[in-house]
């Protein structure tokens, strides 16, 4: 069966010269300022019950080009501008689709320093990348290569709060085909002591990166709140360094959850999980700052196009499920499981490991689902908001 080529994004750290570094300096606030700008006037035709739509704020941008105010928008590469317009226009399709929240304008401080470039801006020949505007390539930290015969269609530059610099090529990546099909399905309770616990018995012990680390990002914050406010040159440093405990935090983070996730789905063909909602999980104070640094939601994004790549199967089943007060052997349902409990015995004689028994029942539940036909995401596939793990049936109205 021939199947669509996947393209991936490939990113690799680079270093720019002077002159490079203050070119894409630039084009990161121009581009800043084209999706702002673009964004009210979107906002502002839409109280005036008006559409505005990509082609329309294109107009706008060549207009604005032509003011004495705006005329330092000729001076970057304008692919980059045009890209904002489109990426405003996604995010609004996404809106109105009710797929996120209303766009939100860009901070120069707070938000993500990045350009895209399409085909027409940039020149890839014998490994070498030259951006438009640009006299040489950039020099770049082929950390590892690209797939033969690459030819990016688009490639975007980004500068992280640590100052690093990075470049993503998105190209076609031949050698991410299905894996063979393998028989073996696995349920996964996430957790805080262990972060993952399997259905095999097998516990995956909490690396708590943020822990870890955690004496010197404090001291880096008291250093950074002892500076004076505003945009000194010692403010700067302290922000500075603050931003490489944190960037050395998420590159371990992330990294674990990469082998875990491809580990999962080399070795399994289903694979079950619970439908958790982490954003409401973290307004817990308690447990706020131990379930961010578990990453759950970034542990469940990696597993989903992961799966998709390789042919292989998520199912989530229902956030209510009672995995943990549920008997794996007889199917007794507990009437209180206190989370200090992490043993228990049932009436059957059975003797449970609490986050083991969850993950076989986690389990269980999942090849339900899948044979009932809901999908990775039941609250939001399935009619009424419940999966097809959730019993209770609809209350109609009278």
């Amino acid at each position: 069966m021939k199947t669509t080529p996947v393209k991936r994004a490939f990113k690799y750290r680079f270093h720019p010269t002077d002159a490079q570094a203050a070119e894409l300096s630039r084009t990161f606030g121009c581009v800043r300022k084209v999706y702002n700008l673009a964004l009210a006037a979107r906002t502002q035709a839409w109280t005036r019950q008006e559409r505005v739509n990509y082609n329309a704020t294109s107009a706008m941008l060549t207009a604005w080009k032509k003011t004495e105010e705006l005329a330092y928008l000729n001076e970057v590469s304008s692919v980059p501008l045009q890209q904002a317009l489109r990426h405003l226009q996604t995010a609004f399709t996404n809106f109105f689709g009710r797929r996120a929240k209303y766009p939100r304008f860009k901070s120069r401080k707070k938000s993500r320093k990045s350009a895209e470039y399409t085909t027409s801006a940039f020149r890839f020949r014998d490994g070498k990348l030259t951006l438009a505007k640009m006299a040489e390539p950039l020099d770049i930290v082929w950390s590892r290569p690209l797939p033969e015969k690459a030819s990016p269609s688009t490639v975007t530059v980004s500068q992280d709060a640590a100052g690093r610099w990075y470049v993503s090529l998105l190209c076609e990546d031949p050698s991410v085909q299905p894996l063979p099909a393998a028989g073996a399905a696995v349920g996964v309770d996430v957790g805080l002591d262990h972060l993952l616990t399997l259905s095999s018995g097998e516990k995956v012990c909490n690396p708590r990166c943020e822990r870890r680390d955690r004496a010197r990002l404090a001291k880096a914050q008291r250093q950074l709140a002892r500076k004076a406010a505003g945009d000194g040159a010692n403010r700067r440093k302290a922000r500075h360094k603050a931003a490489r405990v944190y960037a050395r935090i998420a590159d371990r983070r992330r990294d674990n959850l990469h082998k875990l996730t491809t580990r999962l789905v080399r070795e399994n063909q289903t694979i079950v999980i619970e439908d958790l909602t982490v954003r409401n999980m973290v307004k817990n104070k308690r447990l706020a700052r131990a379930v961010s640094d578990a990453a759950w939601a970034g542990f469940r994004s990696m597993l989903e196009y992961k799966a998709r790549w390789y042919g292989r199967e998520v199912i989530a089943v229902d956030r209510w499920f009672p995995s943990s007060r549920l008997c794996s052997a007889c199917g007794a349902l507990q009437d209180k499981m206190p989370l200090s409990v992490r043993e228990w015995t049932c009436d059957c004689g059975t003797t449970h490991d609490r986050d083991v028994n969850a993950a076989k029942n986690i389990l269980a539940a999942g090849l339900a689902v899948s044979v009932c036909g809901a999908g990775v995401r039941p609250q939001r596939s399935t009619p009424g908001g419940q999966s097809a793990t959730k019993q209770k049936p609809l209350r109609r109205k009278p």
